[in-house]
């Protein structure tokens, strides 16, 4: 007989997280209830598949479903209309620059058929410290010093994992999107984490994997000597128009 609640976790920071596989089907992936969000819970949480996500009043909700939406990093895709303009943009993108304005941005940007937003005030403070660490990393799209886009996540090992993005300018998000993707794919990552499903990212490419697929590329990927710290240097600054040739045309559907 499969379990018809989810998990509630112990207190403890390092308490262990349930088997992914355990997670219920309805709502899809819900896997465990309660802990807090504390740096050693969320990187114990990120390596085995699962991540958090609730509303404000809610207890600490973790999830990890079946099947999950990854991005590969060869495979984001910008439509030949929007690769046009991108050859005359003069945006350009850094990494880590921002990290507080992104997260800021993302949570204050609107979500079709969401009221509000699921990054409250303690989820922010819980990944500026994972960013303090060397842990959590944004790409920021800027148009001169006007921040037009961003993405934030996790990065453990060789592997991504993607937040939330958003952009005050058209574009804005695919373009930060496709920097993290190409200078991933530079790297050696094959990754990205897209979490759940939506037709956006779909359009730009997402696929799907089995959660017993991804499981095991996170269990390879998060033993692979990584990138920790601040990635300011190493992502340099790159040029937005550079991305309209490197990046593949959006495939038909």
């Amino acid at each position: 007989m499969s379990r018809r609640h989810p998990w509630q976790l112990e207190p403890e920071p390092d308490a262990p997280f349930p088997p992914a596989h355990t997670a219920l089907r309805e709502p899809d992936g819900l896997l465990a209830v309660g802990g807090d969000l504390s740096p050693i819970r969320l990187l114990n949480a990120y390596a085995n598949g699962i991540f958090p996500w609730f509303s404000d009043g809610q207890p600490p909700l973790w999830w990890s479903p079946d099947p999950r939406m990854v991005f590969r990093t060869d495979g984001v895709r910008l439509s030949s209309r929007f690769r046009r303009q991108l050859r005359h943009s003069t945006w350009t993108l850094r990494a880590d620059t921002a990290f507080a304005a992104v997260i800021r941005a993302c949570a204050a940007s609107p979500r079709p058929g969401q009221d509000g937003t699921w990054i409250t005030d303690d989820m922010m403070l819980a990944y500026q410290a994972l960013h303090a660490l060397g842990h959590a990393h944004s790409v920021e799209v800027f148009d001169g010093e006007r921040l037009v886009g961003g993405i934030y996540g996790v990065a453990i090992g060789r592997m991504f994992f993607g937040e939330s993005m958003f952009s005050a300018a058209s574009g804005g998000s695919k373009v930060a999107l496709a920097g993290l993707a190409h200078c991933l794919r530079c790297w050696g990552w094959p990754l990205i984490d897209a979490q759940v499903e939506n037709d956006h990212l779909l359009r730009m490419g997402a696929e799907h994997l089995t959660r017993e697929q991804f499981l095991g590329v996170v269990r390879r990927q998060v033993r692979e000597d990584g990138a920790e710290g601040a990635w300011t240097r190493r992502f340099g600054v790159m040029q937005a128009a550079a991305l309209a040739e490197d990046v593949p045309d959006t495939p038909a559907r």
